[in-house]
């Protein structure tokens, strides 16, 4: 796992091509692991339906635990994909929605979750052919 899959990071990052001949995706790669996070994932998919706050984001993404939500969105509103915006109320109002950067990735990520959806079932028996065929493999 990367660095920034389990800290929030502070420095600027360089998203230019650093390059280096060994290195020729580098200016990319810090995007995509953003992009391509699971979480990340899910909240631009639920986000893409419009504004959510905290809580509401936390039920409908099974399985996030409130340490990694707030995370993501962290990290998603720093790569100017989530804009965070609190109400001034007693208690403060705070939500969460897309960016118009945010999105023009939700059709990315639909066809991504139209293709997973399509393909389950498939995926789903090939896991199971190659864990037959390989009882002593650790890939899980």
């Amino acid at each position: 796992m990367s660095p920034t899959h389990t800290e929030v990071t502070h420095s600027t990052a360089d998203l230019e091509p650093c390059g280096q001949a060994e290195h020729p995706d580098c200016g990319i790669r810090d995007v995509l692991d953003r992009v391509g996070d699971k979480w990340s994932v899910l909240v631009i998919v639920e986000l893409a339906s419009g504004p959510r706050r905290f809580r509401q984001l936390q039920r409908a993404i099974d399985g996030i635990s409130q340490r990694m939500l707030t995370l993501t969105v962290r990290r998603l509103e720093r790569d100017g994909l989530v804009r965070r915006t609190v109400y001034p109320s007693v208690p403060a109002q705070v939500d969460y929605r897309l960016t118009q950067t945010g999105a023009s990735l939700t059709h990315l990520v639909k066809a991504l979750a139209d293709w997973s959806l399509a393909h389950r079932a498939a995926i789903a028996q090939a896991r199971q052919d190659y864990d037959g065929a390989h009882p002593d493999n650790e890939i899980r």
